[in-house]
């Protein structure tokens, strides 16, 4: 997540950035000539995977497979066979056994202590084809190449579980921003809500403002937020009828339920050269329809969030100067929308079907790369006919991971929100740090390390007269990655990827081969 400033004399330029990545399609038929796990000798690749603690996994034809809890997944070399790794497990108390070669993602749960010694729990998709090079699998068990914003975990009775990350993309002051996050994990005890917020990445972060907005509202409706926070209910959505990108390819199971079925690109181009993958979705349309909500639920590819720190890093020793001119540039704000809105790396672009061709019609934002946000779009159909609605995006190989999309025709419902504020909250010294995070002032809690932490506890507000409830934690604020600023800054690059359409996302694809030999090279040493 980041959002990237050029600064050349009066020229300004602004990037911006946030994180996650998949597969499918071609990149599906070339996985063994991508994986950088197939060229890894198979007794590395076991070792590093036998400490983990698989839940389950998403096959390559797109398939959840959820493993028992006991006994735990056990990963090896399959015996008379010595490059070939599987993983096996019980599935419904049944053994079951798959090649690693037909794994798409892993699901890992990691546990930490916190809070007393309380249970902080995060269960993550890791993307075979570049575990190793995110180092996902490194002896601390955190992606040390990707970068992401604080982790908020919700008290769910009985653990701390990870229920979002907010304001991605806000690298420094400048760019801060507010996030708009559901907790859907959150639940209510001894009349109060209680929180954990951590650092858990290399970098300082900086939080200016935390607090619930609760929303109360009719049965049978779910409350989804659009890009600016406004709230939107969804009563009856309709899955698409079709799902297919440019070469033809049927992506409709990956995308027509919110599940652990995630379509993912990863940062290759295709035989044409091309570094977008365009996918339509098409769905029914009522005969009177002219305003409806397209539904969505996405988030920025692990090597997009990779990309963060490998751009930065493009400013080399003049990364404190343009980190300075960000923060009193007032202009950042629009320019970085505007370059954002054309490369689509951290913000898509959503094109609804005229009778006189594509129209733009929204955009859905990106999010962190381990909790992904359902978003809503409202779009104007009134210029549509027939009775199908057709749409399409356009995501850059490598920058999104796509999980569910739906159309809902029905009017918003009245609400009732009210917004409580934190009651306490201390950080992990034990010290009161509730005045840094009750407005929007300025004033920061800061979390300068990994380890670092805030408990907070907020007082369960009376019920409102509708029977469901929705919690959203408004907070607002920006991180800055630890990078060194060294070296002589890439100008000529910067100036490209400011100028020349999808230039970034070629420099993502060239980073990733890149990438790929040297953490083959590094293996095969040993």
């Amino acid at each position: 997540m980041s959002e990237i400033l050029r600064m050349n004399n009066t020229n300004v330029v602004i990037t911006r950035s946030v994180a996650v990545v998949l597969g499918i399609s071609l990149v599906l038929m070339l996985w063994a000539c991508v994986s950088v796990i197939d060229r890894i000798p198979a007794p590395q690749t076991a070792k590093a995977l036998q400490s983990k603690k698989i839940v389950g996994v998403t096959t390559t034809e797109g398939d959840w497979i959820s493993f028992d809890i006991e006994p735990t997944a056990v990963v090896k070399v399959r015996e008379g066979a010595e490059d070939t790794i599987v993983i096996q497990a019980t599935v419904d108390e049944a053994p079951y056994e798959i090649e690693l070669s037909d794994v798409h993602r892993i699901w890992v749960t990691r546990q930490k202590l916190s809070e007393g010694g309380k249970t902080a729990i995060v269960t993550i998709g890791v993307l075979v084809a570049l575990a190793f090079i995110l180092d996902v699998f490194d002896e601390d068990d955190e992606p040390d190449n990707t970068t992401s914003c604080p982790f908020i975990y919700s008290w769910n009775g009985s653990k701390f579980v990870m229920d979002a990350e907010p304001y991605g993309g806000a690298t420094t002051r400048g760019l801060e921003r507010d996030d708009y996050s559901e907790l859907e994990n959150l639940v209510e005890e001894d009349g109060y809500y209680r929180l954990l917020v951590r650092n858990e990445l290399e970098e300082t972060q900086y939080t200016d403002l935390l607090e619930l907005m609760v929303v109360d509202h009719p049965a049978g409706y779910r409350v989804i937020t659009d890009e600016w926070g406004k709230f939107h209910t969804i009563s009856d959505t309709m899955a698409p009828l079709t799902a297919r990108d440019h070469m033809g390819n049927d992506l409709l199971h990956w995308v027509v339920e919110k599940d652990r079925k995630i379509w993912e690109a990863l940062p290759i181009a295709d035989a044409g050269g091309n570094v977008r993958t365009e996918i339509v979705l098409t769905f029914p349309k009522p005969r009177d329809a002219t305003q409806a909500k397209l539904v969505a639920n996405l988030t920025t590819g692990s090597w997009g969030a990779a990309m963060v720190k490998e751009m930065l890093e493009l400013h080399g020793r003049d990364l404190d100067a343009w980190y300075a001119q960000v923060d009193s540039t007032p202009v950042a704000p629009g320019l970085i929308r505007a370059w954002n809105l054309r490369e689509e790396l951290y913000a898509l672009q959503v094109h609804v079907e005229e009778p006189t061709g594509w129209k733009l019609a929204g955009v859905l934002p990106g999010g962190g790369p381990f909790a992904a946000e359902d978003r809503v779009v409202p779009l104007d159909i009134s210029r549509v006919t027939g009775e199908e609605v057709r749409i399409r995006i356009r995501p850059p190989v490598g920058f999104w991971a796509l999980n569910w999309f739906a159309m809902d025709y029905s009017e918003d419902a009245e609400l009732s929100v009210q917004i409580v504020a934190i009651e306490t909250a201390k950080d992990d010294l034990g010290h009161d740090v509730r005045e840094q995070l009750v407005a929007t002032d300025g004033v920061y809690h800061k979390m300068p390390r990994v380890g670092n932490e805030v408990s907070v506890r907020i007082p369960v507000p009376t019920p409102g007269a509708d029977s469901e409830r929705t919690i959203f934690l408004h907070s607002r604020g920006y991180y800055r990655l630890h990078l060194n600023g060294e070296g002589e800054p890439n100008l000529a690059l910067l100036k490209e990827i400011e100028e020349v359409p999808d230039r970034a996302a070629r420099f993502a694809v060239q980073r990733f081969q890149e990438s790929q030999a040297r953490v083959v090279a590094a293996a095969t040493k040993h």
